[in-house]
């Protein structure tokens, strides 16, 4: 009807409208309880694996278990993508996920407030599960993940009894002054208890003022009680990092020799011939790297063959007779052409001089023991076959890497090399036993993930420049790159363009058959695009293959090829 306002057409719609606006805002309130509960769940946690362990908290915890159960292609794909920040991107991941099933627990709390503080626990459930059964699981390792779990439960029980609807103060009355139906509703809902207090209508008020006073509480104290999990976990650490400081390492009873004139070509672009321990890579499956005192440190060597068990420390290793060494390490991981490969002088005691001193023979002699298990300190386990260690090469328990003791990421205080092997048969970082055993008794972890028990490294190379893509100009060109066959050493390189002829490559000076060699080659180009393809071919006379095979199971093969334009 002409001249009436639409509120006087519709007297419910301003109610309808602010309902509605509770409703938003309760529901953004609750939401932001279960981040709160969340937050708790983690930061308690943090505290209380300070008391543990640092690889006890739940993140830790479900980031090493998804690790431990990730398909290899997937796990390859990880490292090609994302290399050294792997890990923190998992962990990213498991924070978002947590963020939104808390928030989604938060909300389910309004109607079920019971039921929703209780899937809090889930959390801590996963957990807890996922810490005890790591590879170095314990069952004291779940105390943090169920503390944390129980704090946030009642937490979060807390904050949705903030947000039930209670009573409007003064009522909607009808016109005999009784509450109308929804008043009566509300009142019934404010004076429940459980469940049935928060599943009441719209009408009525809630705790806005109280729930704000319990949220910033909760926060704050669950921010500080993280903040003093971190400080209290990061003092053992340093107590690692003083022992570190503190190790001066003697002079080498066989010192490496001086790294040969020309053995590194100095071109621009061309990967250097020692990688710094800076920019050497970063390839295992620890979320927290170890920081273990080299004062209390201790290797056991014990199991089948070995007649005189053996325990030895730290000063004990370094008043052995010590040997320096170039070695280049390659991880299986590395695509053809990738990054995961590096060259370091390692300082360290000889391996099989350890195992001969326990009694240990090896196989070829008669020793009963074909595996050696190395465990770190992370429950990693690696098994090396024992005549690779045993067969003169120069495998070592490393405990310094060019000039300085192992940093932390590389393995402090001991590390396991082995030249010709590729890591995860024969690089254990963080090393605290070995073991004995047979190839038929025990997988070690990357055998029961489907990858090979034996695993040499294969014949690559790699050119580094110039890069994919780049412009260099039409005339003299120079094309370099590194190649490697450890402990068969390279025997030639050969370069060609859009598929022709093989050119035979300029060779840096060699080291030794265990290093990577550099090489080059002057290419007289011509304008266009243009494909060069590199191969190497060993000492035992193999070439590279040109058929393409990802890395899976035992390493990848294939010829490296970039793609320039020529101006």
């Amino acid at each position: 009807m002409a001249g009436v306002s639409e509120d006087q057409k519709d007297p419910t719609s301003g109610a309808g409208h602010g309902a509605r606006g509770v409703r938003v805002v309760r529901g953004a309130l609750a939401a932001l309880g279960g981040l709160i509960a969340g937050l708790v769940a983690l930061c308690v946690a943090e505290l209380v694996s300070a008391a543990v362990r640092p690889e006890a908290g739940p993140v830790t915890a479900v980031g090493g278990a998804v690790i431990d159960r990730t398909p290899a292609p997937v796990k390859d794909f990880a490292v090609r993508n994302f290399g050294n920040d792997d890990k923190l991107v998992l962990q990213l991941g498991i924070l978002a996920l947590l963020a939104l099933f808390a928030m989604a627990v938060g909300v389910a709390s309004l109607r079920y407030r019971r039921v929703g503080s209780a899937a809090v626990l889930v959390f801590g459930a996963i957990g807890a599960l996922a810490a005890v059964e790591r590879p170095d699981g314990r069952l004291s390792d779940a105390l943090p993940s169920v503390v944390g779990g129980l704090t946030a439960c009642g937490v979060l029980y807390l904050l949705a009894g903030r947000l039930a609807f209670r009573p409007s103060p003064h009522g909607d009355r009808g016109a005999d002054g009784t509450a109308d139906e929804a008043g009566k509703a509300a009142e019934t809902a404010g004076t429940g208890t459980g469940d049935a207090a928060t599943a009441g209508t719209d009408s009525g008020t809630f705790d806005r003022r109280g729930f704000v006073i319990a949220a910033t509480a909760a926060a704050a104290a669950s921010a500080g009680a993280g903040l003093l999990g971190r400080r209290l976990n990061a003092s053992g650490a340093a107590e690692a990092a003083a022992s570190r400081r503190t190790i001066v390492l003697p002079a080498p009873s066989s010192p490496a020799e001086a790294v040969p004139a020309g053995a590194d070509l100095g071109i621009r672009g061309l990967t250097s011939f020692t990688t710094p321990n800076k920019d050497f890579y970063r390839v295992d499956t620890a979320l927290v790297v170890p920081r273990v005192d080299a004062g209390k440190w201790r290797l056991r060597i014990h199991g089948k063959g070995v007649a005189r068990p053996l325990t030895v420390g730290f000063q004990d290793l370094l008043q052995r007779k010590l040997i320096e060494r170039d070695i280049t390490l390659t991880c299986v991981s590395n695509e053809v052409g990738g990054p995961y490969v590096g060259n370091a002088r390692w300082i360290g005691v000889p391996l099989a001089d350890l195992l001969r001193e326990a009694g240990v023979r090896p196989p070829s002699k008669g020793g009963p023991a074909d595996q050696l298990v190395s465990r770190s300190v992370d429950g990693m386990t690696i098994g090396t076959p024992v005549d690779a260690v045993m067969d003169g090469r120069d495998a070592i328990l490393a405990v310094g890497m060019n000039g300085e003791p192992l940093p932390f990421d590389h393995g402090f205080p001991v590390r396991m090399v082995v030249p010709g092997l590729y890591g995860y048969v024969s690089a254990c970082k963080w090393l605290e036993d070995l073991e004995l055993t047979t190839f038929a008794d025990y997988d070690a972890y990357w055998v029961k993930r489907d990858w090979s028990r034996e695993a040499p490294v294969k014949t690559q190379s790699r050119i580094d420049t110039p890069r994919p893509f780049a412009s260099p100009k039409a005339g003299p060109v120079t094309v370099a790159g590194v190649a490697w066959a450890q402990h068969r050493g390279i025997e030639r390189v050969e370069v060609r363009v859009d598929g022709g002829e093989w050119n035979p490559a300029e060779l840096a000076a060699e080291d030794s058959v265990d290093t990577w060699r550099q090489w080059m080659w002057e290419w007289p180009a011509t304008p266009g695009n243009h494909t060069l393809e590199v191969r190497a071919t060993d000492r035992d006379g193999d070439t590279q293959t040109d058929k393409r095979v990802g890395t899976v199971p035992n390493g990848a093969t294939g010829r490296h090829s970039v793609v320039v334009a020529v101006d």
